[in-house]
């Protein structure tokens, strides 16, 4: 069928090239001196992560004062005597996402001038303000937050909110994810072609899907042929 449309994970893929925010975090926190035993750390940040949106008002916050807040829920659990070393981390985390971001736009451009892009992201309900910040907002037709659309990856019900909106059936669309839990698995299920961004070469996703190091080796995405 007619590829009509490129559906993006946020965090791990447009962000960071295929990295999940844990993995992404714990050198910053161990560098800081922080952070050394993993578990511990993995308890703290999905911890904040899950309280974060009840605990703070997150709406009209771009990346880094977010992570800002997410950091300093880290910092109560793992070194309450260091809660100040939470705008370097956020720091050094946006700086990183932002330059991510930049190197994305040529193949955002190229790709939107033949299909139609979303994004299906598990998130606080905050993303399309993140998305406005951050100067992405007009890269995308369409954005489906978990925390807005009430289903999370890997639910059906989250891929649909985008496709439905493209008016498209899953074998129209290609999904783009770090997550073979989430993204992959998902997209699989509704028959969805997907490629899961592994840029340690770890092997295919799965029988049917692609396994890409970087972003931009999707690039013939929009070709003639397949769009």
């Amino acid at each position: 069928m007619t590829l009509k449309a490129v559906l993006f994970d946020f965090g791990g893929t447009l962000d960071s090239n295929g990295v999940p925010w844990p993995q992404r975090f714990f050198p910053i926190y161990r560098d800081l001196g922080v952070a050394s035993d993993w578990d511990l750390f993995l308890r703290a940040f999905y911890r904040s992560d899950d309280e974060l949106p009840t605990r703070h008002r997150l709406p009209g916050l771009d990346l880094h004062r977010t992570i800002e807040l997410q950091v300093a829920g880290v910092l109560e659990v793992l070194a309450p005597s260091r809660l100040d070393l939470a705008p370097e981390v956020a720091r050094r985390f946006s700086a990183d996402s932002r330059a991510r971001f930049a190197a994305n736009l040529p193949l955002l451009k190229t790709l939107r001038g033949r299909v139609r892009l979303g994004i299906v992201a598990n998130f606080y309900g905050t993303l399309d303000g993140i998305l406005r910040a951050e100067g992405l907002w007009d890269h995308f037709d369409a954005v489906a937050d978990s925390g807005v659309v009430g289903k999370i990856k890997p639910d059906a019900g989250i891929f649909r909110h985008v496709l439905d909106q493209f008016a498209v059936e899953p074998a129209q669309a290609f999904m783009v994810g770090d997550s073979l839990s989430r993204d992959i698995r998902g997209a699989e299920a509704l028959g969805m072609p997907h490629a899961w961004v592994d840029p340690a070469g770890q092997g295919p996703c799965c029988a049917a899907g692609r396994s890409i190091r970087a972003l931009e080796e999707l690039a013939d995405l929009a070709q003639p042929s397949l769009a």
